[in-house]
C-alpha cells in the first residue's frame, strides 16, 4: 500500500483532483437509500479522500464520517464542508482503510469508493467496513474494474489492485449479506482527448 505521504503530496493543490461532485454510482445507488432510511442516517464514507461523497450526504441530512489516512485530504473536506454549511454534520477520521475505529458506528451505509489498494488488503478494509454497519444496513462500493484494462480508460493498471464481480461475490459469500447489484457498470473519465468510456464494478449488498 502507498504510503500516506505519497497521498498527501497529490492531495497539497488548489484544485480538488476528484472535483466536489458526488461521484455519479455512489449518487444513483445511495439516493434510494436515503429516501428509505430518512433524513437522520449516518455514513462512512471509507478512503473518502477530500470528501465529495461524504458532503453530498450530509447535505442530505446525514452525519458523515470521512476516513482517510492523508491528514491533507480531510483538512480539504472539513474546509469543504464549512463551505458548503454542513461542518457540523461531518466528522474527519485519519485511519488506514484496515485497521480504523469508526466515531459514528454503527451507520446505515458504508461506502468505498475507488479504494485500488491489492486484494487482501481491500479485503480487510472490507471486513472491517462491515463491522461498522447496522443490520438492515448497506454496504456500496465502486471501483475500477479489471476488465478496464482492455476495456476502458484511465485508473491503476495494475491488475492487483483491480478487484472483479467474482471475486467481491466470493468473499462476501462468507456474511450474511443480501446483494442487491454486484456488476459492471459503463463509466466515463476524463481525457486529454475527452470523455471516454471506463469500466466500473458497482456492488450493492444488504446486511441482514
Amino acid at each position: 500500500m502507498i504510503d500516506s505521504s505519497y497521498w498527501d503530496a497529490k492531495y497539497d493543490v488548489d484544485n480538488f483532483i476528484y472535483t466536489k461532485d458526488v461521484n455519479r454510482f455512489v449518487k444513483e445507488y445511495c439516493e434510494p437509500l436515503i429516501q428509505k432510511i430518512g433524513p437522520v442516517g449516518k455514513v462512512i464514507d471509507l478512503a473518502g479522500g477530500e470528501g465529495r461523497n461524504s458532503v453530498w450526504f450530509a447535505e442530505q441530512g446525514w452525519q458523515a464520517e470521512n476516513i482517510d489516512f492523508s491528514g491533507k485530504a480531510l483538512t480539504k473536506f472539513l474546509a469543504f464542508a464549512e463551505e458548503r454549511g454542513v461542518g457540523a454534520k461531518c466528522f474527519a477520521n485519519r485511519a488506514d482503510a484496515t485497521g480504523f475505529e469508526s466515531v459514528l458506528m454503527p451507520v446505515d451505509v458504508g461506502v468505498c469508493a475507488y479504494l485500488q489498494i491489492p486484494q487482501p488488503d481491500l479485503f480487510d478494509a472490507l471486513d472491517n467496513l462491515l463491522e461498522n454497519i447496522k443490520p438492515g444496513g448497506y454496504l456500496m462500493g465502486v471501483w475500477h474494474a479489471r476488465e478496464n484494462l482492455a476495456e476502458g480508460f484511465g485508473g491503476p493498471q495494475d491488475p492487483l489492485v483491480l478487484p472483479t464481480a467474482s471475486e467481491m461475490r466470493e468473499f462476501l459469500e462468507q456474511y450474511n449479506v443480501e446483494i442487491e447489484f454486484l456488476g459492471n457498470r459503463d463509466g466515463q473519465v476524463q481525457t486529454r482527448e475527452g470523455l471516454k468510456p471506463s469500466t466500473t464494478l458497482v456492488l450493492l449488498a444488504k446486511l441482514n
